[in-house]
């Protein structure tokens, strides 16, 4: 076989954002484990520097770092987006991401605006979608459905999502979530036709015109 047609197509990077209770992690379980399941796509595991709770494993739900390391990834400009809450740093280490794109692997990154503004920036070719609610009234049931959170705790977190609202005009793609099946499965048609242009394409289109 070719060797470049057996070279793998440098994989996707999807930046994933929306609000609190607009059902993106619902959407990304069908995409990684359900129905609408896409086989080459892998969920992008961010870094802290705060300490493990009981039960939490590192390198599933995080990778648990010291500050001194995660401030020289910083410096060395290893994290593809970073933030400080609470006194403990967050973010997306970029070597795993890098060698699971160079695999061919499409990448996954579920994060709030701020740091999705910080990937648009650095990768230019990112893919990026935004979950909306259908509205205000809706995503305010969902959240205090869930009997977990107080009212006024409920509230904060609808101040936030209109904040963070404003900002789906700067996404490539935006979905809708009023079905969580109907929404995964345009998001897996996002990725499909994403897949499918010239750019992503290269290898397929040198190897069919060579010789031409």
């Amino acid at each position: 076989m070719n060797s470049e047609r057996s070279k793998p197509n440098r994989g996707l990077l999807i930046i994933f954002s929306g609000p609190s209770g607009a059902g993106k992690g619902t959407i990304l379980t069908q995409l990684l484990d359900g129905e609408n399941k896409l086989d080459s796509l892998r969920y992008s595991v961010s870094a802290t520097t705060r300490p493990p709770r009981p039960g939490e494993v590192d390198g599933e739900n995080y990778f648990f770092i010291t500050r001194q390391v995660f401030e020289e990834k910083i410096n060395s400009g290893g994290m593809l987006e970073w933030a400080e809450y609470c006194g403990n740093y967050y973010g997306t280490p970029a070597d795993t991401v890098e060698q699971w794109r160079q695999e061919g692997k499409d990448v996954v990154l579920e994060i709030e605006v701020m740091g999705a503004r910080q990937v648009m920036e650095a990768v230019p070719d990112a893919v990026s979608i935004f979950i909306l609610p259908p509205s205000l009234e809706e995503l305010e049931r969902r959240l205090s459905g869930r009997g977990t959170e107080p009212p006024d705790m409920v509230a904060g977190r609808l101040a936030v999502a209109k904040e963070e609202m404003k900002q789906a005009n700067n996404y490539g793609y935006v979905v809708v979530n009023d079905d969580f099946l109907e929404s995964s499965q345009k998001v897996r048609a996002i990725f499909i036709a994403e897949k499918c242009k010239s750019t992503y394409m290269k290898n397929e289109i040198d190897e069919v015109i060579k010789g031409c």
